[in-house]
């Protein structure tokens, strides 16, 4: 969905619309890091994120990379900048189409910094000579040069209309938005504002709020932007200045009161550069009260991309809870994506796999992960019923997905709610684990006098054994909201499970055994020797109301 879209429609219901920039980091590490961040943060909501494009496309790779996971993978709306210094039209175009190969629409237009070591913009033989060029060759977004600043902070009256004038240009040559370089001078912002009103132009302005995080990285960016700093603020943080915590608590302090009188004029969105840091954002927005801890919430049980090709989806198998990455990579080549119902799944072509914990221990929360789940810690539903699974996990059944039967719970519920307000949610209770086929055999015959047990079992071999149709699809969460038709976005499908199964069962040598490199090591052999020998059994409890999954395992 388009940026614009989104802010104005926020705007239509008198909300305010809030959003994160992030940079590309120099190392693997500092990328890993960055995506866990981001996950955090996008939890809470935000109505876009856009990450940086280094000067002279210097990152032109590594931003097209992150910009792509952040729209399918951590699911969040993206915006990438562009810039057009030093920058063929080829290269430009190849960023374009690979965005939009990524169900990627907002781009933010810019001129951009010269390369490092270079103190002149270089316009390249066939490449564009300023961000008005780029506008017109693709419709993006505007972030102000502060090439008209002189030394004292200030424009010249001539040079900031001559500025207006050109932005004004590359309103009307297609932008549909603008977003503010960093000040700390709100009635620069809002003075800004009016004169861009004045001249006719009419789209969104959003300000770009940095939060003063330490004392020389202020200085440092406030001196290469040409930023006005008030006499006021800096007399606050001068006698801070080494104390870095204090800093951190007054740039908080001052964000929030700059974003309070902003948003008391009129503005309906803010745009918040973190530095790919988390906790001073988080905490302006928290203060404004635009988002609670104790209140995020969940359109569906998991989390869909922004990608604009699966803006509909809103059916997934349940196999692939626990690794949402796993599935968006696996089914990123399908043209269609389920809506409403699942459908006949065995048309559809999943991708290629791309890719010493104990299981009793994940379940007791000690360890923050398994194989088998790319999520961090169990899932709050999961602490529902986290005393069973330490059960079965001892008797030799090694869980790897589950949920709790829910009858009727409220929709903004902490723990299993999802959809917004107003609504009633319900799941059936489901396992899924490995077991030896002696474990398998008791618990096939346990369920013949169990009618509301249906199972699925396969081994690595694809030996077959089930009390349902391999066409049976059989929805276990599903929720009723005003106005809407009932929604059931996760599902057991026996087509999806058999490809499931290869994932699951390579996941005991690829993540696990190969931890042991050793060809003779006794926990590699157990290992492989679990991995050829166990099956895979998926297990639903269809009476969610008095049914009681873990009476199949009393006696085991």
């Amino acid at each position: 969905m388009k940026v614009i879209d989104k802010i104005q429609s926020l705007a239509d219901e008198g909300k305010t619309a809030f959003s994160f920039e992030f940079f590309p980091p120099k190392t693997e590490d500092g990328v890993d890091n960055l995506f866990e961040r981001m996950d955090r943060m996008v939890a809470y909501g935000p109505t876009f994120c856009d990450i940086t494009w280094g000067a002279g496309g210097s990152t032109a790779d590594l931003t097209l990379d992150i910009a792509s996971r952040m729209q399918n993978v951590v699911c969040v709306e993206s915006m990438m900048h562009l810039t057009c210094t030093n920058m063929p039209v080829e290269k430009i175009d190849h960023a374009l189409e690979t965005i939009r190969a990524n169900g990627i629409q907002n781009v933010l237009a810019l001129r951009g910094d010269p390369p490092h070591g270079h103190d002149k913009f270089v316009k390249v033989e066939g490449g564009f000579g300023c961000a008005l060029d780029l506008v017109n060759h693709v419709r993006g977004k505007y972030e102000a040069h502060p090439d008209v600043i002189g030394e004292n902070g200030l424009a010249s009256d001539e040079a900031y209309q001559s500025d207006l004038e050109y932005l004004k240009r590359k309103v009307d040559a297609g932008a549909d938005l603008i977003v503010t370089q960093l000040f700390y001078d709100t009635d620069v912002f809002l003075k800004f504002v009016n004169d861009c009103r004045q001249i006719g132009i009419k789209c969104p302005i959003v300000p770009g709020i940095m939060p003063i995080n330490n004392y020389k990285g202020f200085l440092r960016m406030t001196g290469f932007c040409k930023t006005k700093i008030p006499a006021e603020v800096m007399a606050a943080l001068e006698p801070i200045q080494d104390n870095e915590e204090a800093v951190k608590a007054y740039g908080i302090h001052l964000g929030t009161e700059m974003c309070r009188k902003i948003l008391a004029h009129g503005t309906k969105s803010l745009h918040l550069y973190t530095l790919n840091m988390e906790k001073s954002a988080l905490a302006i927005l928290m203060n404004l009260g635009m988002i609670d801890e104790s209140k995020i919430s969940r359109s569906l049980p998991w989390r869909r991309p922004a990608n604009v090709f699966r803006t509909k989806e809103d059916v997934r198998p349940i196999f692939w809870a626990n690794r949402p990455k796993s599935y968006i990579s696996r089914t990123k080549g399908w043209e269609d994506f389920p809506q409403g119902r699942w459908g006949d799944s065995r048309s559809a072509s999943y991708g290629a796999l791309t890719d010493h914990q104990r299981f009793r221990e994940l379940c007791l929360g000690n360890l923050k992960s398994s194989p088998w789940s790319e999520l961090d810690g169990l899932q709050p539903e999961t602490k529902i019923i986290n005393e069973q699974l330490v059960k079965l996990n001892s008797k030799g059944c090694l869980t790897i997905n589950s949920q709790p039967s829910v009858n009727a719970e409220r929709s903004d519920s902490s723990t299993v709610g999802w959809g917004g307000p107003g609504g009633y949610v319900y799941q059936k209770a489901y396992l899924e684990f490995f077991c030896s086929k002696e474990k398998l055999d008791a618990i096939v015959e346990k369920c013949k006098a169990l009618p509301s047990i249906t199972y699925i079992a396969v081994n690595k071999g694809d030996n077959w054994v089930s009390n349902t149709a391999q066409s049976d699809v059989n929805a276990v969460t599903w929720g009723v909201f005003p106005a809407k038709e009932i929604i059931q976005p996760t599902i057991v499908d026996p087509a999806s499970f058999k490809v499931w199964k290869d994932e699951a069962f390579e996941t005991w040598s690829r993540s696990w055994a190969n931890l042991y490199p050793e060809a003779a090591d006794p926990s590699r052999n157990l290992l492989e020797e679990v991995k050829n020998s166990y099956y895979l059994v998926s297990l639903v409890e269809n009476d969610y109301i008095n049914g009681d999954i873990f009476s199949v395992f009393a006696d085991l």
